[in-house]
């Protein structure tokens, strides 16, 4: 997997996935920029100090990205134990609002990998609202139809994770159609990352000691790595429109 001469943006850099992520990115050969809220804790060739929870910002900061991008890696996300308005901003309106920046930058072949998880694999149940959201295409319209269709903070993560996996397939399917961008997401199940323990609050003892039996073990961030930069890489070059399980399985038990 040759990602030399690729200049990939990456997200949620400054721990966790998307630290790993871009460290493998560049022994790849890529010259990666990070964005983080959080100074970076690793080697980058640019890094931009970025929370994705305010429109605002994000349109302030546009001018560090470079001119380029052929890779986005949407990697930076906040667990359910935060404000459901705060998951609502970083995991899905905030994100959306910088590919959405971005895309003008991004060459034929290009790819965006967004991060969703293996709890949104619940989406068709609430497929038509997801669309309706997905079809509210600016951060202010988005949060207005959120205001007015309230997410229970108790299921929020879920929620937007969900939303997130139907924007990935609606859009990712228009921009391979009409600028041949590839957009696909991932889905991760447990990670061992500094934010495990918050999943584990979130979902509940009862809940996480269930599935405990169902899954070998958690995965480790750089299992998720190889596959985030397959997406990102020429050899993927027809995927589009996809939402990939890394999971270790977990979701072959409720096949």
């Amino acid at each position: 997997m040759n990602l030399a001469g690729k200049t990939i943006v990456i997200t949620g850099v400054s721990s966790g996935i998307g630290g790993e992520v871009a460290r493998l990115a560049r022994f790849r050969g890529a010259t990666v920029i990070g964005v983080d809220r959080n100074d970076a804790m690793l080697t980058l060739d640019r890094f931009i100090k970025l929370d994705l929870g305010y429109p605002a910002v994000i349109d302030a900061a546009l001018a560090q990205f470079p001119s380029r991008i052929d890779a986005l890696v949407n990697a930076a996300g906040v667990p359910g134990t935060a404000d459901k308005d705060v998951v609502a901003r970083v995991n899905y309106l905030g994100l959306r609002h910088l590919t959405e920046a971005l895309i003008d930058r991004m060459p034929k072949g290009a790819a965006i990998v967004n991060f969703a998880s293996i709890l949104g694999a619940e989406w068709p149940m609430r497929a038509d609202l997801h669309k309706t959201l997905a079809a509210k295409t600016s951060f202010v319209e988005g949060q207005a139809w959120l205001a007015a269709n309230p997410v229970p903070q108790e299921t929020c993560y879920q929620y937007f994770k969900e939303a997130l996996i139907v924007w990935t397939m609606k859009r990712g399917r228009s921009l391979f159609i009409e600028r041949d961008i590839r957009m696909n997401s991932v889905a991760p199940g447990p990670v061992f990352t500094p934010i495990l323990g918050d999943f584990v609050t979130m979902l509940g003892e009862e809940r996480v000691q269930a599935d405990t039996h169902k899954m070998k073990r958690p995965a480790l961030a750089d299992e998720i790595a190889g596959p985030v930069l397959f997406l990102c890489s020429d050899d993927a070059r027809w995927l589009a429109g996809i939402n990939l399980p890394i999971d270790g399985g977990l979701a072959a038990v409720y096949a």
